[in-house]
């Protein structure tokens, strides 16, 4: 099979077919970015209490693809969806070379901290976010550049850990994950026997008791592994493929089910198409999207 890489690299190259998708996925952002509604009822979540996530994935800040004024965009379009919470789920930093400019992580975390939410804003980070930080790459240790600007910008950062949350009277937990692929490029420097800064089990031990879970994962194959007492998972990584045709991507790195949408496992998971893209700039049939979950509500989805 195609690595993503060689497979999005071939399809840019198709001249015409290149320049329309470019064009799709980068066009200005009040006819390109769009809201995608989820509604779920996991069978762990009390039927009585309704909760509003507000998603935003893999922006990966650069010019001219993902500029300030259109992160500035995004988050004013977020704060719009009057959301309970707002999770940005990682790859915060540019993820292909084909940039004018590598936007500094102080700039773009300075446009994220405009985001509100009632009950908060919380991060977690990204491959990316790892893979470009050759300082912790090298020494195997650290915060990335990512994480501290984020903090500095009054972002909570989850790395393995939790944070108990209350509304109306009803209490659930924000469960952050590790990323899962932190330290692949480590490996041109020392060997080393695990990539991932992931620990499900002690994140989930740290849950001190039976409220419903919500669990934030940069990578969405973990949910494979993710037990039934979690009620939702929320994931982006994938970009839906970055490209999709009739629901289904040539290149789904973790694997088609959970290459884009809503799907049942142990547990609910619903993976972003996310904003912006990796490797080359160009998005054909996943738009780029903020997601709205909505938690406890079922029936036909409002637009």
């Amino acid at each position: 099979m195609l690595s993503r890489r060689h497979f999005l690299r071939t399809f840019s190259g198709l001249g015409v077919a290149g320049v329309s998708t470019v064009a799709y996925g980068f066009s200005e952002p009040e006819l390109q970015l769009r809201v995608t509604r989820y509604q779920v009822s996991p069978p762990q979540w009390p039927a009585d209490l309704k909760l509003k996530i507000a998603v935003i994935a893999d922006v990966h800040a650069c010019d001219p693809w993902m500029p300030l004024q259109r992160i500035q965009t995004i988050v004013e379009h977020t704060n719009a969806l009057d959301a309970d919470t707002t999770v940005l789920l990682g790859d915060y930093v540019a993820g292909h070379r084909n940039v004018t400019r590598f936007i500094p992580a102080d700039e773009w975390a300075s446009v994220l901290s405009g985001l509100k939410a009632p009950l908060g804003v919380h991060a977690i980070l990204g491959n990316h976010d790892y893979w470009d930080d050759r300082t912790v790459q090298r020494e195997g240790v650290g915060a990335t550049v990512a994480r501290r600007a984020l903090e500095a910008a009054g972002i909570p950062v989850y790395e393995n850990d939790v944070q108990r949350l209350n509304k109306a009277g009803q209490p659930f937990w924000l469960a952050g994950l590790g990323d899962q692929l932190a330290y692949a490029p480590a490996r041109r420097y020392r060997a080393i026997k695990r990539v991932g800064v992931d620990d499900l089990g002690a994140t989930l031990g740290k849950v001190t008791d039976d409220a419903p879970v919500i669990l934030l994962a940069h990578e969405p194959d973990v949910a494979r592994r993710v037990p039934s007492r979690v009620a939702l998972q929320l994931s982006g990584h994938t970009h839906g493929g970055q490209v999709r045709v009739l629901g289904w991507s040539p290149i789904a790195p973790s694997g088609q089910l959970l290459t884009y949408g809503h799907v049942r496992m142990n547990c609910d998971v619903v993976v972003s198409g996310g904003l912006g893209c990796s490797f080359v700039p160009f998005r054909l049939g996943v738009p780029p999207e903020i997601v709205l979950v909505t938690v406890g509500e079922t029936g036909p989805i409002v637009s």
